[in-house]
């Protein structure tokens, strides 16, 4: 078991192994939570969860469905267009 000193500043330091084990760089972000058995640092997350059925209406798009060769030929399209030196 490893131990850690509270600093002045109220900082503790989490050891490097750890750190590394959840690919924790400086400046993650945690929620601080008060438990029965102690403080609990969890990593915030950017994003709230959310389910497709919340999201799946942002476009706007009211039209058919497209398939995939719909989208491919749209994108090459803009890509001539963007970029053709004729």
């Amino acid at each position: 078991m490893e131990t850690t000193k509270l600093s002045s500043k109220g900082q503790v330091i989490l050891p490097k192994h750890i750190r590394a084990a959840h690919k924790w760089l400086p400046g993650v972000e945690f929620v601080v939570e008060d438990t029965p058995e102690g403080v609990l640092l969890r990593p915030l997350k950017p994003f709230r969860p959310t389910r497709i059925e919340e999201v799946l209406g942002c476009t706007g798009y009211k039209g058919a469905a497209k398939t995939i060769e719909d989208m491919d030929a749209a994108i090459s399209k803009g890509v001539k267009a963007t970029h053709d030196r004729s």
